[in-house]
């Protein structure tokens, strides 16, 4: 099965988070085609949701394995010059919103699937797939994964579709993520003339210093799969449009990216208790968007790898760099991989992908499936 004709298909679908716009309905279509028990999900309600979701499966017994990803993708933005939603081939590329990222790959996944089911080999070959992986993803994967539990559907192996590939298709594979955490804090003050700041009480005065202390601790220099983690402020906000006013309030958000040294609830105590020596009456909220997690090397990471340099010649680098992705939540059922497409035009204007690309990942996963239904 040639999956660029599917990949199209889904491009042409405008599900800008959390918008389905029909991809899962396209998706669900070519997988009943296959003969996969299509499942449809609906979780959520206002603000993050509601959101779609699809669950598929074919065969029965071990082993199980499951291919997952998300058909979301980001807004288009301005200054494309094609339409994003066309699903045009222009010059040996796929350019579209979400090509990349990772619709290119879903069509992957179900031309590696079409091959397994014409090869009837015994197991479960499983899709996990989620509308909200752009988003919030607060009804997303992580209640697909909840709903799967409650069905006594587990997988022994997860591959996940993301964008992992750096410059050529086959360079890096994915084995871990640093976890994420999110704070946002919000001190009060008092407002008055800056002529007169006996009678005020300016926030920003204990602003500063409190994120000079929390940018000021080294969090750690690295461990043996992960880069050190980071923090850093990403937002700040006053809202004083005039000269010679102190404001009532300052604003301040950051994010850290840490690796398998912390865990979130640790360095959430570490923010509050800096917050509190600074700021006693601050406001504090933390959201830990996930943990740092790592897929040891082993027999699952080396089989992906093998099929890899087999079809490109390439050995793939495994790495944990890089963002946040769904395999965060998969990592509590089961081993989980990432490996996909190049993602150098992903979230960008004419976003795409080779089209010889996309096949040749086809290839891959279908070599995969071959060495794991095979063992």
């Amino acid at each position: 099965m040639d999956p660029l004709p599917l990949a199209q298909a889904l491009v042409r679908c405008p599900s800008v988070t959390p918008a389905d716009a029909g991809a899962l309905a396209v998706l669900g279509a070519a997988l009943d085609a296959l003969g996969f028990a299509v499942t449809r999900l609906r979780f959520g309600e206002a603000p993050d949701g509601p959101v779609d979701n699809l669950f598929a499966t074919i065969g029965s017994g071990a082993p199980h394995f499951a291919f997952a990803g998300h058909t979301d993708v980001v807004p288009e933005g301005g200054g494309w010059s094609v339409d994003p939603y066309a699903g045009r081939v222009e010059n040996g590329l796929l350019v579209g919103r979400g090509a990349a990222d990772m619709k290119g790959a879903i069509a992957a996944m179900v031309s590696a699937a079409a091959a397994h089911v014409a090869r009837k080999r015994a197991g479960t070959l499983s899709f996990i797939i989620t509308g909200d992986e752009e988003g919030p993803a607060t009804y997303g994967t992580d209640r697909l994964l909840d709903w799967m539990a409650a069905q006594g559907q587990r997988p022994d192996y997860c591959l996940v579709g993301e964008p992992t590939s750096v410059q050529r298709l086959g360079d890096m594979m994915k084995i871990g993520r640093r976890g994420s955490l999110n704070a946002w804090i919000t001190i009060n003050g008092a407002q008055g003339h800056v002529a007169y700041p006996q009678r005020a009480d300016n926030p920003v005065r204990r602003l500063i210093p409190l994120l000079a202390a929390l940018q000021g601790r080294v969090l750690d220099e690295g461990s043996a799969c992960f880069s050190p983690s980071n923090l850093e402020v990403v937002d700040l906000e006053v809202g004083n449009p005039a000269t010679n006013m102190i404001p009532a309030q300052a604003k301040a958000r950051l994010n850290i990216r840490f690796n398998d040294l912390h865990r979130g609830e640790e360095l959430a105590g570490w923010i509050r208790a800096t917050v509190a020596a600074h700021a006693p009456s601050a406001d504090v909220t933390i959201r830990i968007s996930g943990e740092s997690f790592l897929t040891e090397p082993g027999a699952f990471s080396t089989r992906i790898a093998d099929a890899v340099e087999a079809e490109t010649g390439l050995r793939p680098e495994a790495s944990t760099s890089g963002g946040t992705s769904d395999a965060r939540f998969i990592r509590r059922l089961c081993p989980v991989v990432e490996f996909g497409l190049p993602g150098q035009s992903m979230h960008k204007v004419d976003e795409q992908a080779s089209v010889a690309d996309i096949r040749t990942l086809a290839r891959i996963y279908d070599r995969l499936l071959g060495s794991i239904f095979a063992a």
